[in-house]
């Protein structure tokens, strides 16, 4: 099951004398329910992430992982970023297994769990090979085991996929949520791009900017597996547009050209 993440009255500032970067960012995330953060580039999206995973203290307020306050990195809630960020002279396996290992568990517990997971993500023809040999979307894939090996509440996600090709990337925006759904996890993840928000996620947080605010919400409630030229998708991400288009008003053009596009993988934002 997953966990709870309750984001209790969040302001923060880089500096005491700067201007608040998020303020007053108060919601609750449900266990086990898949959650997209979507807002301008700015808006201080990536910080507040970096808060649930206990990478960065809010100034004010706190997060709260099944109520207990979050205050450091854990192995129960795990994060996957931008770049794959994995060791080059090490193999495939032994980089999924890092995070177990350095929770200490046995080898031959991690080489187990981490077989597992690799053929779970389609890379177990992959397992002794050095990462460098990889694609990018095999290298997230090896991230993507990396995080679930410790088994665990939560996976944050920050734009993990922008960088791919939009093939991969479309295949890892079916992978991921219905992999957190089979296990209960609690799915958090930043994005620029609406269609994958509505791809990925249960319901849809719209922030806002200077200072970062939480404004908006739509739940998304469409069948899985989501395919992007069902009517109900292309509803849903127009309807989810507008909303956004009325949180910022300077964002409405972007906005415009990219509905023309449903199918690209342009960002929205």
């Amino acid at each position: 099951m997953g966990a709870s993440i309750s984001l209790d009255f969040i302001t923060h500032r880089f500096s005491a004398t700067a201007e608040p970067t998020l303020k007053d960012i108060e919601n609750r995330i449900e266990p086990s329910e898949l959650v997209a953060l979507i807002g301008r580039s700015g808006c201080g999206k990536s910080t507040l992430l970096h808060m649930m995973a206990g990478l960065l203290i809010p100034s004010e307020g706190c997060v709260r992982i099944n109520s207990h306050q979050v205050a450091k990195p854990s192995a129960k809630w795990n994060m996957m970023f931008q770049k794959a960020s994995l060791y080059p002279w090490m193999s495939v396996k032994e980089n999924a297994a890092l995070g177990l290992l350095f929770d200490g568990v046995s080898k031959s517990v991690a080489a187990e769990r981490v077989d597992t997971l690799l053929d779970m993500v389609g890379l177990s023809d992959k397992k002794n090979a050095n990462v460098q040999s990889l694609s990018g979307g095999q290298q997230q894939r090896v991230a993507l085991a990396r995080s679930l090996a410790t088994e665990p509440d939560v996976l944050l996600l920050d734009e993990p996929f922008s960088a791919l090709d939009a093939f991969t990337r479309t295949q890892l925006q079916e992978e991921v949520p219905n992999i957190c759904r089979e296990r209960g996890i609690t799915m958090v993840i930043v994005t620029h791009d609406i269609d994958e928000a509505v791809a990925m996620a249960d319901r849809v947080l719209i922030m806002s900017q200077n200072p970062g605010r939480i404004v908006g919400e739509q739940a998304v409630a469409l069948p899985w597996p989501r395919r992007h030229m069902d009517a109900g998708f292309q509803t849903m991400r127009d309807e989810l547009m507008q909303q956004f288009k009325g949180t910022d008003t300077g964002l409405a053009g972007r906005h415009t050209a990219a509905a023309e596009k449903p199918n690209t993988a342009e960002s929205a934002a």
